[in-house]
């Protein structure tokens, strides 16, 4: 956004929603160390709009699982400093939870952390006919997953070229 003058840029929640980043970096900030005093880890932050309402979600995690209690000490800890920080300049409702059973791998340190992993994908466009597949993560290296299906078929693709990539913990909780 440019301005032809020198006063200062301003920046309507709309504007805020085309640069997710800013936002996200934004609470990151703030939260991590909200989260490690809890004993949590931060898995993902998004801030979305869906219909007329805005939605900051905060999933964390731990060793052994997220309890309900840990969500709500969290969403207790982080509400003064958002509003104290006022990183987001709408309305908007804040929700803490684990990132679940099937947590989507988003970033980087999630491909590291299930290399050798059980995961779902699915692609934007098929591969022989298929877009789903569910089998072991074996690589990942600058954004180029190295897969292998149930099937045994070895699938090698970036990441931008997949509608998901889920943990494939299910079963265990069966």
């Amino acid at each position: 956004m440019e301005s032809d003058s020198n006063e200062p840029l301003s920046f309507t929640c709309k504007e805020v929603l085309l640069v997710p980043g800013n936002v996200v970096t934004k609470v990151w900030e703030l939260a991590e160390p909200i989260a490690k005093d809890l004993g949590l880890s931060i898995w993902d932050i998004t801030f979305q709009k869906e219909g007329a309402d805005h939605y900051l979600r905060i999933f964390i995690d731990k060793e052994g699982g997220v309890s309900i209690d840990d969500c709500v000490d969290m969403s207790h800890a982080i509400d003064a400093p958002l509003d104290e920080a006022d990183p987001i300049d709408c309305g908007y409702c804040l929700e803490v939870s684990s990132p679940g059973a099937e947590r989507s791998l988003v970033r980087d340190e999630h491909f590291a952390q299930y290399i050798g992993e059980k995961v779902m994908i699915k692609l934007i466009r098929p591969v022989d006919g298929a877009r789903e597949f569910r089998g072991k993560l074996v690589d990942y290296e600058k954004g180029n997953i190295t897969f292998s299906s149930n099937e045994g078929k070895t699938l090698v693709f970036n990441k931008k070229e997949a509608s998901y990539i889920k943990a494939d913990d299910f079963d265990d909780f069966i």
